[in-house]
């Protein structure tokens, strides 16, 4: 008994890792059951404030369709598609393939598929307060702290404290890395 609870809290722990470094996975079978998710994905997928990373159903049609596509375009040496976007629990997802767990299990990473400014694109996708949305926004833009501070009506000060927390948020060290990520996620839309 205690070797499956220590099992259980391992894989608890994991899906948590997964979940606090930004990658929203969850794990599939062929038939499109979600097997397990990690919190965030959970959340996303239910389309509440909170998950607990257990079963949450099916994907929808649309996505385990192409999931059975693409590995069978894979299998043929074929270029597939490496994403779909689907619609699941009143938002527009997008899930992409990101491997093979076993002959019947595959994981996927999961997105929300956002519009609108990219302050508001950044703001959801790497749960940013709005000021901290902002100035990312600006440093994918190329501008200095200083002047950041002077288009947004604050001191450069409060400009690097954003930036502390922006990077801890997106996982870099440096604004270099930040505007690289920031950059990708605009460009998916």
């Amino acid at each position: 008994m205690r070797v499956h609870i220590s099992n259980a809290r391992n894989s608890h722990s994991a899906h948590v890792a997964l979940d606090a470094s930004g990658r929203f996975l969850i794990s599939v079978d062929l038939s499109g059951r979600i097997c397990w998710a990690t919190p965030q994905a959970l959340a996303l997928l239910d389309g509440s404030d909170s998950g607990n990373g257990e079963t949450v159903g099916e994907l929808p049609a649309e996505a385990a369709d192409w999931l059975r596509g693409y590995l069978l375009e894979v299998s043929r040496n074929a270029p597939g598609t490496n994403d779909v976007i689907a619609p699941m629990s009143g938002l527009s997802l997008r899930f992409s393939y990101a491997g093979q767990i076993s002959s019947s299990e595959h994981l996927l990473r999961v997105t929300e598929v956002v519009g609108g400014s990219p302050s508001d694109i950044l703001r959801k996708s790497f749960d940013l307060t709005g000021r901290e949305a902002e100035v990312l926004t600006w440093i994918a833009n190329g501008k200095s702290n200083k002047e950041i501070a002077a288009i947004l009506e604050m001191s450069p000060r409060t400009v690097n404290k954003h930036l502390d927390r922006i990077f801890g948020k997106l996982g870099v060290e440096n604004r270099t890395s930040a505007a690289v990520v920031s950059l990708k996620r605009l460009l998916k839309g």
